[in-house]
């Protein structure tokens, strides 16, 4: 968050002028949508109509921000805001009109415009019985959180904040407008609207909004998987995950929707001989996230913020809970852990609706997340080597950002020995791509030539022929289509009699 304009008094409360200073500031961000934001004022009230410029595009121009939205509410209805917006948008459209909201485009500018709401739910299912209001005032109430309940009235740029949402503001706070329990009561979802805030802001959510969060987690359990998927996302994707991810984790709602993430918090035993796992995959996540290249790069640099990185640095280790044994000794293990947690990434992420590519993508990162332990000093061979590129495929420089985010060992020695075992495995990783065009790993007999060459036609028999003839690529490099051609050979002479 930038530097504050101004700083609230030793009692906690704004001096009487504070907010002056703080307005004009934000209204100067606004300034090169000020015109038009006016002019469209002028006509809702040449119409006899309010509007006002409402949520998050007046709290980021406080947190000198240009917001990308330009949301509005008006007591005007969906018909009567058509009529105002005919003839000065470009375009208009009537998708969510149905829950009072026009859309319009003005130049290269997006605008929602929503009359003025009251609606009452269905506590069980959230389903919202949609109730036009007629004041601003009972329109800001039903917001989620008091900085996002502010709003500057068009056109005469009177500020308006009824819910204390900039004290809030300065105060880095979320509260809500109503009392949390019936806030979240009208709409779980906005708990984790909590946690997403927190991250994205770097805001301290008020006492009584965890302790509600808390008492009311379970209710989640009544929103979409699709609708907690969005918010979630939208918070791994936040420059401070961390924060939302403790406050889902310490209030209960993780259990809700992602209850592998909680399960991480494995008890340490008495000789502490293994890491608080919950606390490793979070230090591994933001590692993850210091890694990624610039948002502009190049592909290979991974640009930032890049969920399927995200997602396997968080998840990399969900599978050790189910693959904890105390050995004799004192040890723990948690072997093969790598592979459960693969089929655990891939069953939750479908349970949470994430696309197929991606859920695809995180789960493959957490299988190989471990493959490059056993590299040990070096010693692979350049088969080993081909076969770690030809397995992480598209997924290669993700996975070596996961590999080196895994290390969180306070042993100096330890960390800079396998920083310097991972350096020489990419060195041979580029010297081997330059020699062999190692990302395009190819049997060096196409599929027709190895049919010719068999006197067979497509079919799995001719599947299993292109997969012997990887493995060959794969451990013995190009050695030329003629002694591709002996090797293929050989190994149909040895197959034996076709099934």
């Amino acid at each position: 968050m930038p530097d504050r304009p101004d700083t609230p008094s030793p009692d906690g409360q704004q001096p009487a002028d504070a907010g002056l200073p703080l307005l004009r500031a934000a209204v100067a961000r606004l300034a090169p949508v000020l015109p038009m934001l006016t002019e469209l004022g002028e006509r809702f009230a040449a119409s006899g109509h309010e509007l006002a410029l409402v949520g998050g595009p007046v709290r980021d121009a406080f947190l000198g921000r240009v917001s990308p939205d330009l949301d509005l509410t008006s007591d005007a209805r969906p018909d009567d805001i058509l009529a105002v917006v005919r003839g000065w948008a470009d375009a208009h459209w009537d998708i969510g009109r149905e829950f009072g909201t026009i859309g319009l485009r003005k130049g290269e500018h997006v605008i929602e415009i929503t009359t003025y709401r009251a609606d009452t739910y269905d506590r069980t299912s959230r389903k919202p019985e949609v109730m036009f209001g007629d004041s601003l005032d009972g329109d800001l109430v039903r917001r989620d959180f008091t900085v996002n309940a502010m709003a500057i009235r068009l056109p005469s740029l009177e500020f308006v904040d009824v819910h204390g949402g900039l004290p809030d503001l300065v105060q880095q706070r979320l509260t809500t407008p109503a009392a949390p329990e019936e806030s979240f009561a009208d709409d779980p979802l906005r708990m984790m609207r909590a946690a997403r805030f927190a991250s994205q802001l770097g805001f301290d959510v008020a006492p009584e909004v965890r302790a509600a969060m808390t008492e009311r987690a379970g209710t989640l359990s009544i929103i979409s998987a699709e609708r907690v998927r969005d918010e979630f996302t939208k918070l791994l994707l936040s420059p401070r995950p961390r924060l939302g991810l403790a406050l889902l984790v310490d209030t209960g709602l993780a259990d809700v929707f992602l209850p592998e993430l909680p399960a991480l918090r494995l008890e340490l035993d008495e000789h502490h001989r293994h890491k608080d796992v919950y606390d490793h995959s979070l230090i591994v996540l933001e590692q993850a996230m210091d890694l990624e290249g610039p948002a502009d790069g190049p592909p290979e640099s991974v640009p930032g913020p890049d969920l399927v990185l995200r997602l396997a640095a968080l998840l990399h280790d969900i599978g050790k809970p189910a693959t904890r044994r105390f050995e004799d000794g004192g040890g723990v293990s948690f072997h093969h852990h790598e592979l459960v947690g693969a089929k655990l990434t891939s069953k939750r992420m479908k349970a949470m609706r994430f696309d197929k590519d991606t859920t695809k993508q995180v789960a493959r990162l957490v299988e190989l997340h471990l493959r490059f332990h056993g590299y040990g000093d070096g010693q692979w061979t350049d088969s080993a080597v081909r076969r770690y590129v030809n397995d992480a495929g598209p997924l290669l420089t993700r996975l070596h950002r996961l590999t080196r985010s895994d290390c969180t060992t306070r042993n100096a020695r330890k960390a800079q020995r396998l920083s310097r075992a991972y350096d020489d495995l990419e060195r041979r990783i580029e010297r081997l791509a330059a020699e062999e065009e190692l990302a395009s790993v190819r049997p060096e007999l196409n599929g027709n030539e190895i049919a010719e060459a068999l006197a067979i036609r497509p079919g799995p028999v001719l599947g299993e022929a292109y997969d012997f003839l990887l493995s060959v690529r794969l451990d013995d490099g190009p050695i030329g289509k003629d002694a591709a051609r002996e090797k293929l050979l050989a190994w149909w002479a040895g197959r034996g009699p076709a099934d």
